[in-house]
């Protein structure tokens, strides 16, 4: 979220400023994104994964 963004570009600022930073920062796994996006809905179902309720009759 928008927290995680704040945590990651105050992390390459300090790497920026300071190079000798940037092995900590990278153990700690402030300079990697989380990059996990919304899965997109599909047609026929109502969300992306949840399906309509089946009826046998």
């Amino acid at each position: 979220g928008q927290a995680g963004a704040l945590r990651l570009g105050i992390a390459r600022a300090l790497e920026a400023l300071e190079a000798e930073r940037r092995p900590a920062l990278k153990e700690a796994g402030f300079l990697s994104r989380d990059d996990r996006k919304k899965e997109s809905k599909k047609y026929g179902l109502k969300k992306a994964r949840k399906a309509p309720q089946y009826s046998k009759r």
